[in-house]
């Protein structure tokens, strides 16, 4: 019976990991798998491809959850849709951390790991425009949105390669909480509140008044801990490299 995708990956990074990436030729895979070279090929396209997950079918289940979106919820569906690829890899296990180890002693297969992570940021980009009224701002809110979810994905997902996380599912929702706590403007459901400005009082004395009044607010929704520990403590550590 011929060797499938998952047997092949196994006897290259058994190889990998006694003779080392540069020193494994794809000759040597197809010999520890017991298949063609050919056959190797119809698999993998190269040598690099036998490293990564599937990213086309990783995108595809991205895809979907956010063709499920509209626009009050666009950014909540790139965060719902990060957590797919980060719960992805963390399923993986150690063969997520032996392929970290590589991205990080290889600079060759690091750079095809940026550029798979590329094709992940210009998906939420374009999913939180097509949201935007196409004015310059609204453009750059977008992109930096999705730089934000995915620079909140990759230092959790680092974190827990390195053995520094215990519990990603936890730190992913902290982390995703700073970026939505920063980036989302929607109006939230409840009683509205009507500001009464005396006259001669200027828009930007207003504007401080009013952010007074919010700070004091998640200052007293916040848990005592992080009271203490004032604006300096809302830190989210760690993204693979």
């Amino acid at each position: 019976m011929a060797a499938g995708r998952e047997e092949i990956v196994d006897a290259a990074f058994r190889l990998f990991a006694t003779r080392g990436y540069d020193a494994t030729a794809v000759d040597d895979i197809a010999t520890g798998a017991g298949i063609s070279r050919s056959t190797f090929f119809r698999s993998f396209g190269s040598k690099e491809a036998v490293i990564f997950p599937d990213h086309d079918t990783l995108l595809g289940r991205v895809s979907e959850r956010l063709r499920t979106s509209h626009a009050n919820s666009a950014l909540s569906a790139v965060v719902d849709a990060v957590k797919i690829v980060l719960f992805h890899y963390v399923a993986e296990g150690d063969r997520a951390r032996e392929r970290y180890r590589l991205t990080s002693a290889v600079p060759a297969l690091r750079e095809r790991e940026l550029v798979s992570g590329a094709r992940y940021q210009q998906l939420f980009r374009r999913h939180l425009s097509q949201w935007g009224d196409g004015s310059d701002d609204s453009e750059l809110r977008a992109e930096v949105s999705a730089a934000a979810v995915v620079a909140a994905h990759n230092r959790v997902l680092r974190r827990w390669l390195r053995g520094e996380c215990t519990d990603p599912h936890e730190e992913i929702e902290r982390a995703l909480a700073v970026v939505q706590h920063t980036f989302v403007h929607e109006a939230v459901d409840g009683p509205a509140a009507l500001v009464v400005v005396p006259e001669g009082v200027s828009m930007r004395m207003v504007e401080a008044a009013l952010r007074q009044v919010v700070e004091g607010a998640l200052v007293a929704d916040s848990p005592p801990s992080r009271r203490r520990r004032g604006s300096s403590g809302d830190r989210v550590t760690p993204s693979s490299q």
